[in-house]
């Protein structure tokens, strides 16, 4: 396996603490199995998150491109679209972002930062407008002289997922220095950059957990499908002998509410408890789904408190501003 072969430009502050949440297990019952939260929330690049880590390995081959600006998409409140105006700010770059309307664009928040971080900001209309206004920057920029190097939503290729089969390795030893073997790993996921890394990774490294996604969006087939595509190019990258199949994946589509980027009643308590308990900030796109379903397991009595399981915090907490008021 070539994982250590590939180049990487340093962005996060690694390890990422792992952390026993004994308040939130105490508020859960005393049938509670054990939690553990892993903390990618505090991979430190501007605010944190789980790009962090994918975005050293993007930067890492820009850079070997000769590239002169990063240009990717999302939606205005993207925790990607921040994650690269901010690498792209410290790898000296310039940065182009697309980013869509469709649940407002209100200058806070992500949005907010983008613009503190000095991105070219294009608002569209809408998420089917992005790819389209995406080939248009690249034009513009190669006609004026510059190399755009175009990060995927979400950082979601294969070399941005290789970033998470190494959070798997990091993730291991941390429980191995502890005595732990979870069965579990709830993961909030969308673009399956995150989630396919980690199944390569739980693979590779033979963990005790299985990988738990929780879907932000629809349809679910779709995100199992990609997950599956992305996860078998992320093994031949590596030179993992690995292959995977539908029955690899695990995505549970019952907490993405109404649609992408919209709050639920149950993510939204979710945020709150966590809160009240570990004073860790969860997100309502993201991260509170997957806690939210996390709660509902340990509520349905599927796991009990001889079990242990790990919640994997991919950061998000610029989004909190914008849902203020729905929160309170």
């Amino acid at each position: 396996m070539r994982l250590a072969a590939l180049g990487r430009y340093p962005l996060a502050t690694l390890p990422t603490p792992l952390q026993r949440a004994r308040n939130l297990e105490a508020a859960l019952g005393p049938n509670s199995p054990r939690l553990f939260i892993k903390r990618d929330d505090l991979t430190s690049l501007a605010f944190g998150g789980n790009k962090a880590r994918k975005l050293e390995y993007l930067v890492a081959d820009a850079l070997a491109s000769s590239a002169t600006t990063l240009v990717t998409e999302g939606a205005a409140q993207s925790n990607h679209a921040r994650m690269t105006a901010a690498a792209a700010a410290i790898a000296g770059l310039e940065c182009v972002l697309v980013l869509d309307a469709r649940h407002g664009a209100d200058v806070t928040g992500n949005l907010l930062l983008d613009r503190l971080l000095q991105a070219e900001v294009r608002i569209v209309s809408g998420k089917g407008d992005r790819a389209q206004e995406m080939a248009k920057v690249g034009d513009e920029l190669r006609a004026a002289g510059k190399r755009p190097y175009i990060v995927p939503t979400g950082g979601s290729v294969p070399l941005g997922a290789a970033a998470y089969v190494a959070a798997v390795a990091e993730l291991t030893a941390q429980l191995m220095a502890i005595s732990e073997a979870p069965t579990r790993l709830y993961v909030a996921t969308g673009s399956q950059g995150t989630q396919a890394g980690l199944v390569v990774g739980a693979r590779a490294f033979s963990t005790s957990f299985a990988i738990c996604g929780i879907a932000v969006e629809r349809p679910v087939e779709k995100l199992v499908d990609d997950c599956v595509s992305l996860a078998n190019q992320t093994a031949e990258l590596i030179d993992l002998p690995a292959t995977f199949s539908r029955d690899d994946v695990s995505i549970d589509g019952d907490y993405v509410g109404k649609a992408y980027g919209e709050m639920t009643p149950e993510g939204l308590d979710a945020i709150r408890l966590v809160a009240r308990t570990e004073a860790i900030f969860l997100d309502p796109v993201y991260s509170g789904k997957a806690m939210a379903a996390l709660i509902d397991a340990v509520k349905s009595g599927s796991m009990t408190k001889n079990d242990s399981v790990i919640f994997l915090h991919t950061g998000g907490g610029p989004s909190l501003f914008p849902f203020g008021t729905a929160l309170l």
